[in-house]
Order: C-alpha cells, then sequence, then structure tokens
C-alpha cells in the first residue's frame, strides 16, 4: 500500500485538494465511471451531503458503501 497523495479537484467552480492512498483514488474513479459521473462531478455530490465529514473520509466512506452495496454512497 502506497502513502496519500494529493489530487486536485474542482467543486462548482473552486478548486480544492483532497488527500487519498491511490487505491481509494482508484476505487474513486472507478465508482465515477460506474455512475456516468466525472470525478469531479461526483466529488461535489459527496461534498454537499458530507455534513462536518472531512472530503477525504466521506470518498472513503462512499467507497466502502458502494462495495458493500450500500446504496446511499
Amino acid at each position: 500500500m502506497s502513502g496519500p497523495q494529493k489530487h486536485s479537484l474542482t467543486l462548482r467552480g473552486h478548486r480544492t485538494s483532497v488527500t487519498l492512498e491511490p487505491e481509494f483514488w482508484a476505487a474513486f474513479q472507478d465508482l465515477a465511471v460506474q455512475r456516468g459521473l466525472s470525478v469531479n462531478a461526483l466529488a461535489a455530490e459527496m461534498d454537499e451531503a458530507r455534513g462536518d465529514v472531512g472530503l477525504a473520509s466521506a470518498i472513503r466512506v462512499a467507497i466502502l458503501r458502494a462495495l458493500q452495496g450500500g446504496h446511499d454512497a
């Protein structure tokens, strides 16, 4: 397993970065493809729904839920 790496995202026109392990980033990209969304669009959806949770944590939990067959990922 590799260490976390920063990745740039654009959420509703604003640049931000998220730090994820390469394995989570690859799974996040796969999830976006499965949903027919760009990585930025999926991240924006998660950003809107995350509440007080950090974006990287929200992404990790969404990936876990998707792998577990959850529908609210």
